[in-house]
């Protein structure tokens, strides 16, 4: 945003090839608070607690045992923007002959 104190904004808009609709509405987005604030502090203390053990699934039944109703898929996004992964340990090859 410095630039734009320093140059027109009109020239910087067409140098990187950007309607002026955009630049205003990426930068009211960055203003606006993040609504899943809590529910993802809750996700990580459920991940930590249990060592990382825990998928998706099974952390959604926590926060629906805790009376928060939320979609697994919602979730499921949110880990993956906090970058968690569950641990699966690799099955073991079960179909050998020999």
């Amino acid at each position: 945003m410095e630039l734009r104190h320093k140059y027109d904004l009109n020239i910087l808009l067409n140098q990187v090839n950007m309607a002026r609709s955009s630049f205003y509405y990426h930068q009211k987005q960055n203003e606006i608070p993040d609504k899943y604030k809590v529910i993802k502090e809750l996700i990580k203390s459920i991940y930590h607690r249990h060592k990382g053990r825990y998928g998706y699934r099974r952390i959604t039944d926590e926060l629906n045992n805790k009376g928060l109703v939320i979609n697994h898929k919602t979730v499921l996004r949110l880990m993956k923007l906090i970058g968690l992964k569950s641990i699966i340990r690799v099955k073991k090859y079960k179909s050998y002959k020999g």
